[in-house]
């Protein structure tokens, strides 16, 4: 099978072939057609979505190339769940919706950002460099608004001038430059106008561990330690395409974490423009230290709330799983809002812990701070731990701040819910957040 197929949505009693031998089955094929057969349950919905969500993996698995969704049956919600388990590497764009027209724009839209953002996240690393990754994001922001988009990128000895120690040193093992990209969106026209919302990228384009090497089978995914860069210049871009009114900024930390004379070592002392000292324990803990530089320049803006996205640890997939995005924050009300925001919007989330008392997890005798600890995965509480040294750049103690660890956001291999590679996850929820500020 291998042409486009229509794929309607039906439950058992609506469906002819009920008492046919497909009829336990989650997808079954009529005629040229395509069957999603999902019990109606009006108070399982998280359920019924899901069980969409694995009828179009399955369908994608069966050779389908281009997915219609036809018939009456199909909400805005249940055809959004298709398509994130049929869109997957060569098809990221490969599903027509059905419905009103307002509401096939908007999972247009909505389908071409992920696409745009899961793509990117899948790119090879070899090609997609530090600077690269700052010049693709801001040609796609800005072709979102042209006339209210500005970009600026700070790169190379400049960062270290500058005093963005973190992306600086983590990235000056590579002969590719690492960067710091600045995105301003200001639909109102007025240079003075203030920044509602902050966004902060770990933009990490490969992470070899540095000295602290990661194992062979533990660097092979690493092109996607970009992904909170690549999760929130999407959520930037979709809820402007969403009619975001108000001025949003956007920080990329960008850097390839190499080995070579010139990378950072075990034991070197940073100073960041706080007047924070850390000490490098281990130089695979390298995300939390570019985020401190970004955190700091969200902090510059006086913005409201700042929102930081990043695969930071493994320690967030081992506690959550593959299918959630851990949440944290020392402000219960900004967690509220995101919980509420991903709720509106079908993604996972869940929150982990975080005190202030985690900014002294990873204790040093030389600084300080240390950025983890040395032993596998940073120790008990790892993740935990990567947020308490974040809220140490932070301002107004942590007050609308929060940290987003994006244990979902890629898939080495295909799974039930997902094709390999990037999801998109956080993606929805930020943009929601952004226009409900």
């Amino acid at each position: 099978m291998s042409q486009t197929v229509s794929i309607l949505l039906v439950t058992p009693a609506d469906n002819s072939t009920s008492n046919h031998w497909q009829s336990n089955n989650l997808i079954q094929f009529v005629g040229d057609d395509i069957h999603v057969c999902i019990k109606a349950d009006a108070n399982n919905n998280k359920i019924s979505l899901r069980k969409i969500q694995q009828a179009g993996r399955k369908v994608e698995a069966a050779g389908v190339i281009q997915a219609k969704l036809s018939g009456d049956n199909w909400s805005e919600s249940q055809q959004w769940a298709f398509a994130l388990g049929f869109t997957c590497v060569g098809k990221l764009t490969n599903v027509a919706f059905v419905g009103q027209q307002k509401v096939v724009n908007r999972l247009n839209d909505k389908l071409n950002v992920f696409a745009w953002s899961r793509d990117l996240t899948n790119q090879t690393p070899s090609e997609l460099v530090p600077e690269t990754l700052g010049q693709l994001a801001g040609e796609y922001i800005k072709a979102q608004a042209p006339e209210h988009v500005s970009v600026k990128i700070l790169s190379g000895e400049a960062l270290e001038k500058a005093g963005w120690v973190g992306i600086y040193n983590v990235g000056k093992g590579s002969c590719n430059a690492p960067c710091l990209v600045t995105i301003d969106y200001n639909p109102t026209g007025d240079v003075n106008a203030p920044v509602t919302a902050s966004l902060v990228g770990k933009g990490i384009t490969f992470d070899s561990g540095g000295y602290s090497i990661k194992p062979s089978a533990g660097m092979f995914d690493m092109k996607c330690d970009m992904g909170g860069a690549a999760v929130v210049s999407g959520a930037l871009a979709l809820a402007i395409r969403q009619g975001l009114t108000k001025r949003v900024k956007l920080f990329l930390c960008c850097a390839e974490n190499m080995i070579s004379s010139k990378a950072f070592k075990l034991g070197d002392i940073l100073t960041y423009k706080n007047g924070v000292t850390v000490e490098i324990a281990n130089t695979d803990a390298e995300g939390r230290l570019v985020l401190a530089d970004g955190l700091m320049a969200a902090a510059q803006t006086q913005s409201k709330i700042i929102i930081d996205a990043a695969t930071l640890t493994g320690a967030a997939v081992m506690a959550t799983g593959s299918e959630y995005t851990a949440l944290f924050a020392l402000d219960q009300n900004i967690v509220e809002t995101a919980k509420n925001s991903a709720t509106q919007v079908n993604e996972a989330v869940w929150q982990l812990p975080l005190e202030q008392w985690h900014q002294e997890k990873c204790s040093s005798a030389f600084a300080d701070t240390a950025n983890s600890t040395t032993q596998k995965g940073g120790g008990a509480g790892g993740a935990s731990n990567a947020a308490g040294f974040l809220a140490r750049f932070v301002p107004n103690e942590g007050q609308g701040w929060l940290h987003m660890d994006l244990a979902a956001a890629y898939n080495g291999s295909a799974n039930s819910l997902y094709g390999a590679g990037a999801t998109g996850q956080g993606i929805a929820t930020i943009a929601n957040l952004l226009n409900n500020a």
